[in-house]
């Protein structure tokens, strides 16, 4: 029986209880799949930062600037810089977004001490790019055929650069930057974590890209099923697929992690949420959500609840 009443033509909650999410496997993985990613990231973390920053207001108690930086294959990452007025900037912290994009900064997250960036990963929101599709389901098949330049190794790569620039802007904070993402950030950010460890900890919120084989068997109306019609007609995707499997990723990740992921949800299946917080290797921490992409009585409430761990949880953040 569905957890909510609802109007998709599949059960969000896939029939699974708590117990049965909790024993989500992550799948195999290539045999070079570590050489893969730790190259990857030895490439990026090479280029300097290279970014402009522009003071624009005041709000909520933050300094806002526009920021833009290059990242990998000269593409203009575009976004916004928040730091805290009246705090000691101790901390900075890379903030990614869902697949919607993102038309403004996150103000209510008030980490204490913290700088925050939100960058707009290629092709989305502020890094529109003529060469990339923003659309999500044309996005996420973007150069599929070559997993050297598939689109998400990209955004990835966006996300090093991130910890680069924080780096740079608050040399003070090189050692105490943390990572937060939700959905298609929360993905993202489970693929990036366990090559660089500058990243000291982790909030993954809702996390894509989650056992990749069972993901796509699933109904869904998210990036998932754009993924899933494409491979009836291309099934070598998989080959691709197999290296951007963030539960793969998971298992070498020794970050703390504090993983929000939802037991209901008509865009990302939860079984693939779940495989990611399974593997995590590291110290970890749960939240359970009634649901994710999708409205329910309690949200507001557990949004609240949500806020307020993270608000400890990024207050802890190791020198």
């Amino acid at each position: 029986m569905s957890l909510f009443h609802h109007n998709y033509s599949y059960d969000p909650g896939y029939g699974l209880n708590l117990s049965d999410l909790l024993t989500v496997p992550a799948p195999e993985q290539p045999l070079d799949f570590c050489n893969f990613w730790q190259e990857k990231y030895q490439r990026t973390v090479d280029i300097a930062a290279d970014y402009s920053l522009e003071y624009q207001s005041t709000r909520a108690g933050y300094r806002v600037y526009d920021l833009h930086y290059l990242s990998t294959d000269d593409f203009k990452i575009g976004g916004w810089l928040l730091e805290p007025e009246n705090q000691a900037i101790t901390q900075a912290i890379v903030v990614g977004h869902g697949y919607g994009g993102r038309d403004q900064p996150d103000y209510h997250l008030q980490i204490a001490g913290a700088a925050l960036l939100f960058p707009c990963m290629r092709g989305i929101s502020r890094s529109r790019n003529g060469h990339l599709p923003e659309q999500p389901n044309q996005h996420v098949l973007h150069a599929i055929d070559d997993r050297n330049r598939y689109v998400i190794g990209g955004c990835v790569e966006d996300i090093w650069l991130a910890v680069t620039v924080l780096a740079a802007i608050y040399p003070q904070c090189a050692e105490r930057i943390g990572y937060m993402g939700i959905s298609f950030g929360g993905g993202l950010g489970a693929l990036a974590a366990p090559w660089d460890r500058r990243i000291k900890r982790l909030h993954l919120n809702v996390p894509t890209f989650g056992n990749q084989p069972l993901r796509l068997s699933l109904p869904s109306s998210g990036s998932a099923a754009a993924l899933k019609a494409h491979s009836q007609y291309h099934p070598h995707i998989f080959d691709t697929l197999a290296y951007y499997d963030a539960a793969v990723a998971a298992r070498h990740a020794n970050q703390p992690l504090h993983a929000a992921v939802a037991l209901f949800d008509p865009v990302v299946a939860p079984p693939g949420q779940f495989a990611i917080y399974n593997a995590w290797s590291g110290e970890k921490r749960l939240f359970v959500l009634e649901a994710g992409h999708f409205e329910y009585p309690r949200q507001h409430e557990q949004d609240r609840q949500l806020v307020a761990e993270l608000q400890q949880f990024f207050g802890v953040l190791p020198a």
